[in-house]
């Protein structure tokens, strides 16, 4: 037997002991009480040791200590917890205050001050002091409803997390594009203002309440950025004669094929003139007009997945686009899966228009079309063309593939096909 020594009554040991009062009115099985108090551990307060020593407890009662009527009660002396748990005393006992004020076990004490207790034949407690688990008996509804609680914030807060990384990404893309494309607007404010309002990014333990709070000012700002960029749009150009010329050209029937869900769709900026390759960017370039129809090309007999080993900066007569790979695989997430299902990771633009044309016979593309979109627009907005029909397909908003890709074709042939606002778009919308 082991002195347990006099208590201090305050509130909090007042209230385990009631708490115990209704655990002995309850039938509550050991794991699922224990557990219960587990799960809540770090929001009730306790911490990792607390939990070890729990676990002892725990250990050395029996199932039918939990049932109605009775406690469970432990009458182990010190130097067995201390065993047990390698805790010194002082520890110990600190330990063990700590689960009585935080209403997990409650002291049930001996007139004289000592733990001890005996059991009848059948393994029953007839009479015992120490340690009273009834508490978590009483509370283990409580903690259960708790940790379902605990559950969903944590997933909405996972909900806005991911929807604050959205909105930062595609307002980190649409300022570093503008800058680097010189499109008018007041993009070195929005650029200050947004580095401030990263600085204000909420820490990893942020709640719900305060993540919805960012989240709110990040959309009004992302507002204010697509703004400003629709508004660089806005502004009357100069007419390219050459580019004028050949609009005339085009036969009205032609036009009339453009797919239906590009009408709506606004133009962004892009430029006519070559560069070299700086990263896996669609940087080959070409001027806007019709490929000559009077040209023959002898019959390819490469087969169409073949590593092209492309020269993207020498690749100079094919349209450019201002989108990245990894931009391409955020936008369009089908392809992005199928794609690295079958080809691998994505390094660069050879894998990318490797996969689309593994893809492509299951989109409803043609050998002869997918061809055609090879010479006119280029390897690489070929596959990305291939990899916007693909999301569009799967998600119904695209009904004919193949006449979705005739219509981009045509579009670059009187130089009026701008990608990148379809892939910001479906981006964005991700990001809503």
């Amino acid at each position: 037997m082991t002195q347990s020594g006099w208590r201090k009554p305050t509130p909090e040991l007042l209230q385990a002991e009631r708490f115990a009062e209704v655990g002995e009115q309850l039938t509550i099985p050991k794991t699922r009480a224990i557990v219960a108090t587990k799960k809540v551990a770090a929001v009730i307060g306790l911490k990792s040791q607390d939990l070890l020593l729990l676990d002892t407890f725990g250990a050395v009662t029996q199932s039918q200590d939990w049932e109605q009527g009775r406690r469970p009660i432990v009458w182990a002396s010190n130097h067995f917890l201390m065993q047990q748990t390698g805790f010194s005393l002082a520890t110990l006992r600190r330990h063990v205050r700590r689960l009585c004020e935080v209403g997990v076990i409650s002291m049930k004490d001996s007139p004289n001050g000592k733990r001890w207790g005996r059991r009848d034949a059948d393994g029953v407690i007839v009479e015992a002091y120490g340690f009273d688990l009834g508490p978590m008996a009483a509370r283990a509804e409580e903690f259960e409803a708790l940790y379902a609680h605990l559950q969903a914030e944590r997933a909405l807060c996972a909900t806005l997390r991911n929807a604050i990384t959205v909105k930062r990404r595609m307002i980190r893309a649409k300022i570093e594009k503008a800058l680097e494309a010189g499109l008018r607007g007041p993009w070195t404010n929005l650029q200050g203002a947004f580095r401030e309002l990263l600085e204000s990014l909420p820490a990893r333990s942020e709640r719900a309440g305060g993540l919805e709070s960012y989240l709110d000012r990040i959309r009004a700002f992302s507002a204010s950025v697509e703004t400003s960029f629709e508004m660089a749009f806005d502004w009357p150009a100069e007419t390219d004669v050459t580019q004028a010329s050949v609009v005339e050209d085009i036969p009205k029937e032609t036009t009339n094929m453009v797919p239906t869900s590009l009408k709506n769709e606004a133009h962004i900026l892009t430029t006519n003139q070559p560069h070299t390759v700086t990263s896996n960017r669609f940087e080959p370039k070409h001027a806007a007009g019709v490929m000559p129809k009077e040209r023959k090309t002898e019959p390819d007999d490469r087969p169409e997945d073949i590593d092209l080993d492309i020269n993207w900066s020498t690749h100079g007569t094919k349209r450019s686009s201002d989108i990245d790979i990894p931009l391409l695989m955020a936008s369009c997430p089908h392809f992005a899966e199928m794609a690295r299902s079958t080809q691998g990771f994505m390094r660069d633009w050879n894998d990318v228009h490797r996969a689309a044309a593994a893809l492509r016979p299951m989109v409803g593309i043609s050998k002869d079309a997918w061809s055609v979109a090879n010479k006119v627009l280029g390897p690489a907005v070929a596959a990305a063309s291939i990899a916007l029909i693909l999301d569009k397909s799967t998600n119904g908003e695209v009904k004919s593939p193949g006449g979705y890709l005739r219509g981009l074709v045509e579009r670059a042939q009187i130089g009026e096909l701008h990608l990148d606002r379809s892939f910001y778009g479906r981006l964005n919308a991700a990001g809503t």
